[in-house]
């Protein structure tokens, strides 16, 4: 746990300690006000509600999430720091859970800082809270799946910009899966078992129940998974790395 926190300590001081975060934070607050105001009518709609705010998280998770976690390891690689890492007396698990918790913490404190339009909705209506507490659960937990898929692809090149675009196409199928274009491929000729299993592989399938106000196990189930299954390829990796 000690080489877990000063992993954690050290890469979430990194991130403020430059302008990348900053810069990802006034992206994120703007993109959400755009989507949120402009394009999805959140005055127009005239409903006391977070829908036309969160509809568009999986969206801009899918570019904005991949920009942080291409450095994670593509950087460490680069620079060669990654040896140096390595034989920190630190377990494996701990350089690579450390990692991914302090992007995710970063992640969440720029979710966090969307708090005024929760505000601003129960100013001008009587909101359901609870739903809107269980859409910033939900969004937080979608943001660690991308996360995940976007460390682990940062973690097998050395080159951020391949690494963001991989971890972007990677992302775009695990949120699409369960979309009818999608869906409508496979049911021509799969069984509709493979056509639910290909639909239960969607971030949006998840993250609209959770949405919804609630927060059921499999959905839990399924994002934790989603991210333990995602690092224990990025420790691997890694530890192919080390060896050679």
């Amino acid at each position: 746990m000690t080489g877990l926190l000063a992993i954690f300590r050290r890469e979430l001081t990194g991130y403020f300690a430059t302008p990348l975060a900053y810069v990802f934070i006034v992206i994120f607050l703007f993109a959400t006000g755009v989507f949120t105001f402009y394009l999805g009518g959140f005055y127009e709609a005239r409903r006391a509600d977070l829908s036309a705010f969160f509809n568009f998280h999986p969206w801009l998770y899918l570019f904005l999430i991949p920009a942080i976690a291409m450095r994670l390891w593509a950087e460490e690689r680069k620079s060669g720091t990654i040896e140096l890492l390595l034989t920190l007396p630190i377990p494996l698990w701990a350089a690579v859970l450390g990692k991914f918790l302090a992007a995710w913490i970063f992640a969440g404190i720029a979710l966090a800082l969307t708090f005024p339009i929760w505000i601003t909705v129960n100013y001008l209506g009587d909101p359901d809270n609870g739903v809107i507490f269980a859409s910033y659960i939900g969004s937080f937990l979608m943001a660690g799946g991308y996360l995940a898929i976007g460390s682990c692809i940062s973690a097998a090149t050395q080159n951020q910009v391949i690494a963001f675009v991989v971890s972007v196409v990677v992302c775009f199928l695990f949120t699409v899966s369960g979309l009818p274009m999608v869906l409508d491929f496979f049911s021509g000729w799969a069984p509709q078992a493979l056509v639910s299993t290909v639909a239960s592989f969607s971030f949006l399938t998840h993250f609209d129940a959770i949405k919804s106000g609630v927060i059921d196990l499999r959905d839990i189930v399924y994002f934790g998974s989603l991210i333990w299954v995602w690092l224990t390829v990025n420790a691997v990796l890694i530890d192919l790395r080390k060896a050679v």
